[in-house]
Protein backbone atom coordinates (compact mmCIF):
# COMPACT_ATOMS: atom_id res chain seq x y z
CA UNK A 1 0.00 0.00 0.00
CA UNK A 2 1.63 3.27 -1.12
CA UNK A 3 1.30 6.65 0.55
CA UNK A 4 -1.42 7.89 -1.81
CA UNK A 5 -3.56 4.79 -1.15
CA UNK A 6 -3.02 5.28 2.57
CA UNK A 7 -4.11 8.93 2.42
CA UNK A 8 -7.16 8.02 0.32
CA UNK A 9 -8.29 5.56 3.01
CA UNK A 10 -8.90 8.39 5.48
CA UNK A 11 -9.38 11.25 3.02
CA UNK A 12 -12.77 12.23 4.47
CA UNK A 13 -11.36 12.16 8.00
CA UNK A 14 -8.41 14.32 6.97
CA UNK A 15 -10.73 16.82 5.30
CA UNK A 16 -12.68 17.10 8.56
CA UNK A 17 -9.42 17.57 10.49
CA UNK A 18 -8.25 20.28 8.08
CA UNK A 19 -11.55 22.12 8.52
CA UNK A 20 -11.20 21.89 12.30
CA UNK A 21 -7.61 23.14 12.13
CA UNK A 22 -8.65 26.19 10.09
CA UNK A 23 -11.49 26.90 12.53
CA UNK A 24 -9.35 26.60 15.66
CA UNK A 25 -6.52 28.69 14.18
CA UNK A 26 -8.79 31.72 14.21
CA UNK A 27 -7.63 34.63 16.34
CA UNK A 28 -8.56 38.28 16.65
CA UNK A 29 -4.84 39.09 16.33
CA UNK A 30 -4.04 39.52 12.65
CA UNK A 31 -0.39 38.43 12.89
CA UNK A 32 -1.38 35.22 14.67
CA UNK A 33 -3.73 34.40 11.80
CA UNK A 34 -1.17 35.25 9.12
CA UNK A 35 1.75 33.34 10.58
CA UNK A 36 -0.12 30.28 11.83
CA UNK A 37 -1.93 29.86 8.50
CA UNK A 38 1.40 30.22 6.68
CA UNK A 39 3.08 27.42 8.60
CA UNK A 40 0.04 25.11 8.77
CA UNK A 41 -0.49 25.42 5.00
CA UNK A 42 3.16 25.04 4.07
CA UNK A 43 2.82 21.64 2.42
CA UNK A 44 3.69 19.22 5.22
CA UNK A 45 2.88 15.51 5.02
CA UNK A 46 0.35 15.69 7.89
CA UNK A 47 1.84 12.34 8.89
CA UNK A 48 1.21 12.64 12.63
CA UNK A 49 -2.53 13.43 12.42
CA UNK A 50 -2.77 10.76 9.72
CA UNK A 51 -1.34 8.25 12.18
CA UNK A 52 -3.79 9.30 14.87
CA UNK A 53 -6.75 8.83 12.53
CA UNK A 54 -5.45 5.52 11.21
CA UNK A 55 -4.87 4.07 14.68
CA UNK A 56 -8.37 5.10 15.78
CA UNK A 57 -9.94 3.46 12.74
CA UNK A 58 -7.82 0.33 13.17
CA UNK A 59 -9.52 -0.18 16.54
CA UNK A 60 -12.94 0.36 14.98
CA UNK A 61 -13.58 3.88 16.26
CA UNK A 62 -16.85 5.38 14.97
CA UNK A 63 -17.11 8.69 16.84
CA UNK A 64 -15.70 12.12 16.00
CA UNK A 65 -13.28 12.77 18.87
CA UNK A 66 -10.39 11.51 16.72
CA UNK A 67 -10.68 14.70 14.64
CA UNK A 68 -9.97 16.79 17.70
CA UNK A 69 -7.01 14.64 18.71
CA UNK A 70 -5.52 14.71 15.21
CA UNK A 71 -5.78 18.51 15.12
CA UNK A 72 -4.14 18.77 18.55
CA UNK A 73 -1.27 16.59 17.38
CA UNK A 74 -0.77 18.81 14.32
CA UNK A 75 -0.83 22.00 16.42
CA UNK A 76 1.80 20.63 18.79
CA UNK A 77 3.95 19.55 15.85
CA UNK A 78 3.61 22.95 14.17
CA UNK A 79 4.52 24.77 17.37
CA UNK A 80 7.70 22.69 17.63
CA UNK A 81 8.59 23.57 14.02
CA UNK A 82 8.22 27.28 14.71
CA UNK A 83 10.43 27.06 17.78
CA UNK A 84 12.93 24.71 16.06
CA UNK A 85 13.51 27.07 13.17
CA UNK A 86 14.19 29.97 15.53
CA UNK A 87 16.66 27.93 17.61
CA UNK A 88 18.37 26.57 14.47
CA UNK A 89 18.26 29.95 12.67
CA UNK A 90 16.81 28.09 9.67
CA UNK A 91 15.76 29.98 6.56
CA UNK A 92 14.23 27.17 4.50
CA UNK A 93 11.72 24.41 5.27
CA UNK A 94 9.81 22.28 2.76
CA UNK A 95 11.21 24.42 -0.01
CA UNK A 96 9.71 27.63 1.41
CA UNK A 97 11.00 30.45 3.56
CA UNK A 98 10.64 29.62 7.24
CA UNK A 99 8.17 31.66 9.28
CA UNK A 100 10.99 33.26 11.25
CA UNK A 101 12.71 34.31 8.01
CA UNK A 102 9.51 36.09 6.92
CA UNK A 103 7.97 37.30 10.16
CA UNK A 104 10.93 37.42 12.55
CA UNK A 105 12.00 35.33 15.53
CA UNK A 106 9.82 37.02 18.13
CA UNK A 107 6.61 36.50 16.15
CA UNK A 108 7.49 32.86 15.44
CA UNK A 109 8.15 32.05 19.10
CA UNK A 110 4.97 33.78 20.28
CA UNK A 111 2.75 32.18 17.65
CA UNK A 112 4.30 28.83 18.55
CA UNK A 113 3.19 29.53 22.12
CA UNK A 114 -0.29 30.37 20.81
CA UNK A 115 -0.50 27.01 19.03
CA UNK A 116 0.61 25.17 22.16
CA UNK A 117 -2.00 26.96 24.28
CA UNK A 118 -4.71 26.38 21.68
CA UNK A 119 -3.83 22.70 21.66
CA UNK A 120 -4.26 22.56 25.43
CA UNK A 121 -7.62 24.31 25.15
CA UNK A 122 -8.69 21.58 22.75
CA UNK A 123 -7.41 18.89 25.10
CA UNK A 124 -9.84 20.16 27.72
CA UNK A 125 -12.64 19.68 25.18
CA UNK A 126 -11.91 15.92 25.11
CA UNK A 127 -13.04 15.73 28.77
CA UNK A 128 -10.52 12.95 29.31
CA UNK A 129 -7.90 13.19 32.04
CA UNK A 130 -5.92 10.37 30.42
CA UNK A 131 -5.76 12.17 27.07
CA UNK A 132 -4.59 15.32 28.84
CA UNK A 133 -2.02 13.37 30.84
CA UNK A 134 -0.56 11.73 27.72
CA UNK A 135 -0.36 14.97 25.74
CA UNK A 136 1.00 17.00 28.66
CA UNK A 137 3.75 14.44 29.19
CA UNK A 138 4.42 14.36 25.46
CA UNK A 139 4.94 18.11 25.17
CA UNK A 140 7.21 18.02 28.21
CA UNK A 141 9.36 15.24 26.75
CA UNK A 142 9.57 17.05 23.39
CA UNK A 143 10.83 20.16 25.17
CA UNK A 144 13.43 18.06 26.99
CA UNK A 145 14.48 16.59 23.66
CA UNK A 146 14.98 20.07 22.24
CA UNK A 147 17.24 20.98 25.17
CA UNK A 148 19.15 17.68 24.81
CA UNK A 149 19.73 18.45 21.14
CA UNK A 150 20.94 21.93 22.02
CA UNK A 151 23.43 20.39 24.45
CA UNK A 152 24.69 18.03 21.71
CA UNK A 153 25.20 20.82 19.17
CA UNK A 154 28.88 21.30 18.29
CA UNK A 155 29.74 18.38 20.59
CA UNK A 156 31.80 15.87 18.63
CA UNK A 157 31.76 13.50 21.62
CA UNK A 158 28.04 12.81 21.16
CA UNK A 159 27.51 9.04 21.11
CA UNK A 160 25.03 7.07 19.06
CA UNK A 161 22.96 6.38 22.17
CA UNK A 162 22.87 10.05 23.15
CA UNK A 163 21.71 10.90 19.67
CA UNK A 164 19.00 8.21 19.72
CA UNK A 165 17.84 9.56 23.09
CA UNK A 166 17.35 12.95 21.43
CA UNK A 167 15.28 11.68 18.52
CA UNK A 168 13.18 9.44 20.78
CA UNK A 169 12.23 12.54 22.78
CA UNK A 170 12.23 15.25 20.12
CA UNK A 171 10.61 13.41 17.20
CA UNK A 172 9.37 9.92 18.03
CA UNK A 173 7.48 10.91 21.19
CA UNK A 174 4.78 12.72 19.20
CA UNK A 175 4.42 9.75 16.83
CA UNK A 176 3.99 7.59 19.93
CA UNK A 177 1.29 9.85 21.35
CA UNK A 178 -0.55 10.06 18.02
CA UNK A 179 -0.95 6.29 17.78
CA UNK A 180 -1.47 5.66 21.49
CA UNK A 181 -4.44 8.02 21.60
CA UNK A 182 -6.18 5.88 19.00
CA UNK A 183 -6.25 3.01 21.48
CA UNK A 184 -7.14 5.28 24.39
CA UNK A 185 -10.31 6.72 22.84
CA UNK A 186 -11.39 3.18 21.98
CA UNK A 187 -10.83 2.05 25.59
CA UNK A 188 -8.51 -0.75 24.53
CA UNK A 189 -6.60 -2.81 27.14
CA UNK A 190 -3.32 -1.40 28.42
CA UNK A 191 -1.26 -4.04 26.57
CA UNK A 192 -2.75 -2.94 23.24
CA UNK A 193 -2.26 0.71 24.12
CA UNK A 194 1.40 0.05 24.89
CA UNK A 195 1.88 -1.95 21.68
CA UNK A 196 0.48 0.73 19.38
CA UNK A 197 2.48 3.35 21.31
CA UNK A 198 5.64 1.31 20.68
CA UNK A 199 4.69 1.16 17.00
CA UNK A 200 4.60 4.97 16.94
CA UNK A 201 7.93 5.28 18.78
CA UNK A 202 9.74 2.92 16.39
CA UNK A 203 8.10 4.54 13.36
CA UNK A 204 9.08 8.04 14.49
CA UNK A 205 12.67 6.89 15.08
CA UNK A 206 12.86 5.36 11.60
CA UNK A 207 11.40 8.52 10.07
CA UNK A 208 14.00 10.78 11.73
CA UNK A 209 16.88 8.47 10.81
CA UNK A 210 15.90 8.71 7.15
CA UNK A 211 15.74 12.49 7.52
CA UNK A 212 19.36 12.25 8.69
CA UNK A 213 20.23 10.19 5.61
CA UNK A 214 18.53 12.63 3.25
CA UNK A 215 20.46 15.57 4.69
CA UNK A 216 23.63 14.05 3.19
CA UNK A 217 22.29 12.18 0.17
CA UNK A 218 19.46 14.30 -1.23
CA UNK A 219 19.21 17.50 -3.26
CA UNK A 220 17.82 20.75 -1.88
CA UNK A 221 14.83 20.38 -4.21
CA UNK A 222 14.02 16.88 -2.97
CA UNK A 223 14.52 17.64 0.71
CA UNK A 224 13.00 21.13 0.77
CA UNK A 225 15.94 22.48 2.76
CA UNK A 226 19.62 23.08 2.19
CA UNK A 227 21.76 19.95 1.96
CA UNK A 228 24.14 19.80 4.90
CA UNK A 229 21.95 22.00 7.12
CA UNK A 230 22.47 19.63 10.05
CA UNK A 231 26.24 20.03 9.69
CA UNK A 232 25.93 23.82 9.42
CA UNK A 233 23.96 23.77 12.68
CA UNK A 234 26.59 21.62 14.40
CA UNK A 235 24.23 18.66 14.81
CA UNK A 236 26.10 15.35 15.17
CA UNK A 237 23.53 13.07 13.52
CA UNK A 238 24.03 9.34 13.03
CA UNK A 239 25.81 9.47 9.62
CA UNK A 240 28.42 11.80 11.13
CA UNK A 241 28.73 9.80 14.36
CA UNK A 242 29.22 6.54 12.43
CA UNK A 243 31.70 8.02 9.94
CA UNK A 244 33.75 9.55 12.75
CA UNK A 245 33.75 6.24 14.62
CA UNK A 246 34.67 4.09 11.61
CA UNK A 247 36.75 6.39 9.42
CA UNK A 248 40.47 7.06 9.33
CA UNK A 249 42.08 9.42 11.82
CA UNK A 250 42.10 12.13 9.14
CA UNK A 251 38.40 11.60 8.37
CA UNK A 252 37.46 11.65 12.04
CA UNK A 253 39.49 14.84 12.53
CA UNK A 254 37.77 16.73 9.69
CA UNK A 255 34.30 15.67 10.87
CA UNK A 256 35.19 16.77 14.39
CA UNK A 257 36.33 20.17 13.09
CA UNK A 258 33.11 20.56 11.10
CA UNK A 259 30.90 19.72 14.09
CA UNK A 260 32.81 21.93 16.51
CA UNK A 261 32.97 24.94 14.17
CA UNK A 262 30.71 27.52 15.80
CA UNK A 263 30.34 29.38 12.48
CA UNK A 264 29.01 26.28 10.74
CA UNK A 265 31.21 23.61 9.21
CA UNK A 266 30.20 23.99 5.57
CA UNK A 267 33.76 24.70 4.43
CA UNK A 268 34.41 21.04 5.28
CA UNK A 269 31.33 19.69 3.47
CA UNK A 270 33.21 17.97 0.62
CA UNK A 271 35.62 15.91 2.78
CA UNK A 272 32.78 15.19 5.22
CA UNK A 273 30.58 13.87 2.41
CA UNK A 274 33.51 11.79 1.15
CA UNK A 275 34.04 10.31 4.63
CA UNK A 276 30.35 9.50 4.95
CA UNK A 277 30.42 7.73 1.56
CA UNK A 278 33.67 5.82 2.16
CA UNK A 279 32.70 4.54 5.62
CA UNK A 280 29.24 3.34 4.57
CA UNK A 281 27.59 5.66 7.08
CA UNK A 282 24.52 6.16 4.89
CA UNK A 283 24.00 2.41 4.56
CA UNK A 284 24.41 1.93 8.31
CA UNK A 285 21.87 4.64 9.11
CA UNK A 286 19.42 3.25 6.54
CA UNK A 287 19.77 -0.24 8.02
CA UNK A 288 19.18 1.14 11.52
CA UNK A 289 16.02 2.83 10.22
CA UNK A 290 14.85 -0.38 8.53
CA UNK A 291 15.25 -2.27 11.81
CA UNK A 292 13.16 0.36 13.58
CA UNK A 293 10.47 0.14 10.89
CA UNK A 294 10.38 -3.65 11.23
CA UNK A 295 10.05 -3.35 15.02
CA UNK A 296 7.13 -0.99 14.42
CA UNK A 297 5.41 -3.48 12.10
CA UNK A 298 5.81 -6.27 14.68
CA UNK A 299 3.81 -4.21 17.18
CA UNK A 300 0.74 -4.41 14.91
CA UNK A 301 0.17 -8.15 15.40
CA UNK A 302 -2.60 -7.62 17.98
CA UNK A 303 -4.73 -5.59 15.57
CA UNK A 304 -7.54 -7.30 13.65
CA UNK A 305 -6.98 -7.54 9.91
CA UNK A 306 -8.30 -4.45 8.13
CA UNK A 307 -7.25 -1.90 5.49
CA UNK A 308 -6.23 0.36 8.39
CA UNK A 309 -3.82 -2.23 9.78
CA UNK A 310 -2.38 -2.62 6.27
CA UNK A 311 -2.05 1.16 6.06
CA UNK A 312 -0.15 1.35 9.35
CA UNK A 313 2.27 -1.25 8.01
CA UNK A 314 2.46 0.73 4.77
CA UNK A 315 3.39 3.88 6.68
CA UNK A 316 6.27 2.06 8.35
CA UNK A 317 7.50 0.91 4.95
CA UNK A 318 7.05 4.41 3.51
CA UNK A 319 9.09 5.94 6.33
CA UNK A 320 12.25 4.21 5.10
CA UNK A 321 11.56 4.25 1.35
CA UNK A 322 10.87 7.98 0.88
CA UNK A 323 13.12 10.49 -0.89
CA UNK A 324 11.91 13.64 0.89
Amino acid sequence: MNIEQIKKLVADDMQAVDQLIQKRLSSEVVLVNQLSHYIINSGGKRLRPLLSLMASRAYGYEGDQHYNLAAIIEFIHTATLLHDDVVDESELRRGRDTANALFGNAASVLVGDFLYSRAFEMMVDTDSMKVMQILAETTNVIAEGEVMQLMNCHDAETTEQRYLDVIHAKTAKLFEAATRLGAVICNRPLAEEQAIAAYGMHLGTAFQLIDDVLDYSSTSEEMGKNVGDDLAEGKPTLPLIYAMRNGTEAQAAVIRKAIEDEKGGMEYIEPVLAAIAETGAIGYTEETARKEAQLAIEQLQHLPDSPYKDALQGLAEFSVARSN
